[in-house]
């Protein structure tokens, strides 16, 4: 089978390597998949380069969320072959491939009729959102969410979930491409970071107030910025650090705003409460079938331009989720 392996830590147009390798095996409690579409994100470009919290052993196959059908079940699996599911592959054998191992415990339903990209957008990130929007932050309906990074894929999802739950929403994005995608989206006022004082914005459609919860999978002078616009008793949600640096919290200033950054790591809850996992997936699945929800698609590639959809999400030049595409079909 085809896999997409990284032999040495770097960029992916230098480290990626196309390679026929054997189908892994899936061990105990474990099953094979596989793979009609896999979602990339951001942290994959991190793992690739070697900066990531989870370092796999070299080489490895990158790709974080999949959707495919069961091929070959380990002992003790639940599943059985030609069941449809979404899931985390296991690394090193990741999504990027024709086909994945995946923790048998880690598979949830993929229901017929759910296109393969929109099951495989609809995993890690929105799992991301609702975890976080609804479990950390605790997001009420009437209050007002600020995403930022809009059009990005945990942008996006968080803008969907955030009207969802009945709060107004307002975001940030590069660019009136991305800009218009967030309006598309349902955001009530869509922001471009190039060019407007989005903090002063952020003040004057609160009346002042600030934004009750913010989402921010930037970081950087984002996350600094965002302390000037939170409202009292307010929650700032850490999501990642796309811009690159890493911000630092001044305690002193939190406690005089008397507002929360909350820290969100989705991977955890897999590990010390995968029912939250399980009850999100129901969620979110009930919430695309009603038409509420769904994934925003910039594109879907064969999987041999992996490098290419992978340069593409580190310029910044998508808007939404790509979607690479082992095998052909709906």
């Amino acid at each position: 089978m085809r896999a997409w392996r990284v032999h040495r830590l770097g960029d992916p147009a230098e480290v990626l390597q196309l390679d026929e390798v054997d189908p892994p095996g899936p061990g105990p409690g474990q099953v094979r998949v596989a793979v009609h579409a896999v979602g990339l994100n951001f942290p994959d470009l991190l793992m690739i380069a070697g900066r990531y919290q989870e370092r796999p052993p070299l080489p490895f196959t990158p790709g974080l969320e999949v959707a495919g059908v069961v091929t070959a079940c380990g002992e003790g699996a639940r599943h059985v072959p030609g069941d449809r599911v979404m899931g985390a592959p296991v690394l090193p054998a990741g999504g990027l491939a024709d086909e994945a191992v995946l923790p048998d415990d880690g598979c949830y339903e993929w229901p017929a009729g759910l296109p393969a990209a929109d099951a495989a957008g609809l995993f890690i990130t929105y799992q991301t959102a609702y975890v976080g929007l609804h479990r950390r932050a605790a997001l009420r309906a009437g209050e007002v969410l600020l995403v930022h990074a809009g059009a990005s894929g945990v942008g996006s999802a968080a803008i969907q979930l955030g009207k969802a739950a009945g709060a107004t929403v307002i975001t940030t994005s590069g660019g009136p491409v991305k800009t218009a995608a967030c309006r598309d989206l349902g955001a009530d006022v869509a922001l471009d970071h190039t060019t407007d004082d989005w903090v002063a914005a952020v003040k004057q459609a609160t009346g002042g107030r600030g934004a009750d919860v913010i989402w921010d999978p930037v970081g950087g002078d984002v996350f600094d910025a965002s302390r000037k616009c939170i409202a009292f008793e307010g929650r700032l949600v850490v999501v990642g650090f796309a811009g690159g640096r890493i911000p630092e919290v001044p305690a002193s200033h939190v406690l005089v705003k008397n507002y929360s950054v909350v820290g969100l790591h989705w991977g955890s809850y897999r590990r010390f409460e995968p029912s939250l996992i399980a009850e999100a997936h129901a969620e979110l699945l009930r919430l695309h079938a009603a038409g509420v929800v769904r994934p925003l698609i910039d594109r879907e590639l064969p999987l041999e331009q992996a490098v290419e959809a992978l340069h593409l999400l580190a310029t910044r030049q998508v808007a939404g989720k790509v979607i690479l595409r082992p095998r052909p079909g709906p």
